[in-house]
C-alpha cells in the first residue's frame, strides 16, 4: 500500500475550503510561534517552505533534523526509519511514525489563541490536543480534515488507497466534501481515495506498537511535568519542563528558590558546552542544545551561580518578571501584578565583544537589554563557533569592559545543519 500522491492543485483547494469556512485566520495573525521537535529516533530531517507536494518539490532543501530543533511555520518533518514527537507551547504533542511526513501549514497567533493547520503528507501520525480558549487545531491528511475539540488524542493514516482517523481520547469533528462527522471516543471513519460515498464509521482497532508507543510517551511526558511544575508554581505551561523532572533535578537555593541542575554534573559544570548554532530567518542565530533537557533552559528563564547550589543552576522563568519584583523563592504574587507568561529567547545569553573577541555570558534572571550582564564576573564563554562552546571561559579582570552586544554579531557565529537527500515513498503502510 504506497503513500497517497496528493496533487497540489487539489490540496490547495480543500485547504482554502475547509479553512475559510471553517476558521478564517484573521488579517492580522503573527506568524512567530515557535515549537521543538522533542524526540528523535532514527531518521528524520526536515525543510522549509516547500511547495506542493514535499517529495516532488525539486528546489525544496532537505536537512537532517536534530534534537530540539526549534520548528516554525512552513517546516516540512519527515521520518524514514526512524520516528520523532513534536512538543507545542501550550503541551500539545504530535507523533510521526515510520515514513510519515508532516507538513506545518499554519503556526498563527492572534492576541493569546494559538491556530494550529497540519498537514499529513504520507503516513501516520497521531496528536495529543488541549486547547485553550479560543486556540484552533486540526489536521489534514488525503480527503479529509480532522478538528479536534477540547482535550483529545486521535490518529491519522494517510495511504493511497484512503485515509483513517481514530479518536483515542476526547471527540474531533472530521470535514469531509462540506459534511462534518463527530467522532466519540472509541470510533474510528476511513475514506477511500477518490469515493465520497465510501465514508464508513466503525469501531477502533486493536492497538499497534506505534499506538502502544504514543500512549507511553504521552502519560510519562503529563507525569513528569506535574511533577516539575510542583518546584516551580508556574502558572502557564512551558515546554520542556518534563525533561527538567527526568534528567536531573531540583534543589533549594536558599534566597533563589529552588534551582535545577542536570544529573551527573559537578562544581565544574557549566552550561552551553554541548550544542550548535542555527540560523533563524526571524530570531537570528538560536542556541541548539544537543541535551534531551536543552529546550526549556536555552530558551526561557535564565541561569545563577552559587557554589552551595553546586555551581551553575537554571531558575525557570517564573522566578523573575515581576515589574521591581527581586528573585526569591515562590510565593504568593505581588497584589495587583499577573504572572508574566513565558518569554522564548533564541538563546538564554547575552552577547558581548571586546576588541576583535566575541563571547556569551549565560543571562541572569534580572539582566536588562544592553546593560552589562550581570554574571559577567564569572567570565565570558568563548570560543563561539559552529559546533557550540568549548568549556574555555576566559576570565574577567578588574577594570576590563566587555560590551553588550543587543543581538548576536553577524560575523561572530557560524553554523549549519548536515545536508540530506529527500524523503523516499514507501509502498507500505505496516
Amino acid at each position: 500500500m504506497s503513500s497517497r500522491k496528493l496533487i497540489p492543485s487539489i490540496l490547495v483547494i480543500l485547504l482554502s475550503s475547509l479553512f475559510g469556512v471553517a476558521h478564517p485566520a484573521s488579517a492580522d495573525s503573527s506568524h512567530a510561534r515557535i515549537i521543538r521537535l522533542s524526540l528523535v529516533q532514527g531518521d528524520v530531517r526536515f525543510a522549509r517552505g516547500t511547495h506542493g507536494d514535499p517529495t516532488a518539490d525539486s528546489k525544496a532543501t532537505w536537512e537532517t533534523a536534530g534534537l530540539n530543533l526549534p520548528i516554525r511555520q512552513g517546516y516540512v518533518l519527515a521520518t524514514d526509519k526512524g520516528r520523532a514527537e513534536v512538543e507545542f507551547e501550550n503541551g500539545a504533542m504530535a507523533f510521526l511514525k515510520e515514513n510519515t511526513i508532516l507538513e506545518f501549514y499554519d503556526l498563527s497567533l492572534n492576541d493569546s489563541a494559538r491556530t494550529t493547520r497540519l498537514v499529513l503528507r504520507q503516513g501516520s501520525a497521531s496528536f495529543y490536543v488541549n486547547p485553550a480558549g479560543g486556540d484552533y487545531f486540526s489536521v489534514t491528511g488525503g480527503d479529509f480534515t480532522v478538528e479536534a475539540e477540547g482535550r483529545s488524542t486521535f490518529r491519522l493514516d494517510n495511504y493511497d488507497d484512503g485515509s483513517t482517523v481514530e479518536a483515542y481520547k476526547g471527540r474531533v469533528s472530521v470535514l469531509h466534501n462540506k459534511n462534518t462527522t463527530r467522532l466519540e471516543k472509541g470510533q474510528s471513519l476511513s475514506v477511500k481515495a477518490g469515493n465520497d460515498s465510501s465514508v464508513n464509521v466503525a469501531r477502533l482497532p486493536d492497538e499497534d506498537d506505534f499506538d502502544r508507543w504514543v500512549s507511553g510517551r504521552i502519560d510519562s511526558v503529563s507525569t513528569a511535568t506535574t511533577a516539575a511544575l510542583r518546584y516551580t508554581g508556574s502558572p502557564s505551561y512551558v515546554p520542556g519542563f518534563a525533561d527538567l523532572y527526568t534528567y536531573g533535578a531540583f534543589s533549594s537555593c536558599g534566597a533563589y528558590g529552588y534551582g535545577w541542575r542536570p544529573f551527573g554534573v559537578g562544581l565544574g559544570w557549566s552550561p552551553f558546552t554541548n550544542g550548535q548554532w542555527i540560523s533563524d530567518p526571524s530570531f537570528g542565530w538560536t542556541w541548539v542544545s544537543y541535551q534531551p533537557w536543552g529546550w526549556a533552559p536555552y530558551h526561557y528563564g535564565g541561569w545563577l551561580f552559587d557554589t552551595s547550589c553546586g555551581g551553575w543552576f537554571y531558575s525557570p522563568p517564573i522566578f523573575y518578571g515581576y515589574p521591581g519584583y527581586p528573585v526569591r523563592p515562590r510565593g504568593r504574587s505581588p497584589r495587583g501584578v499577573h504572572p508574566p507568561q513565558p518569554i522564548y529567547r533564541p538563546v538564554t545569553a547575552v552577547f558581548v565583544r571586546q576588541g576583535g573577541k566575541t563571547g556569551i555570558v549565560p543571562m541572569h534572571p534580572l539582566d536588562q537589554k544592553g546593560k552589562t550582564p550581570l554574571n559577567l564576573e564569572r567570565g565570558v564563554f568563548s570560543n563561539v563557533g559552529m559546533k557550540g562552546l568549548s568549556e574555555q571561559v576566559t576570565p574577567v579582570e578588574r577594570g576590563q569592559k566587555w560590551q553588550a552586544l543587543k543581538s548576536a554579531p553577524r560575523d561572530g557565529l557560524s553554523g549549519s545543519l548536515a545536508a540530506t537527500g529527500p524523503p523516499t515513498r514507501f509502498e507500505d503502510g505496516g
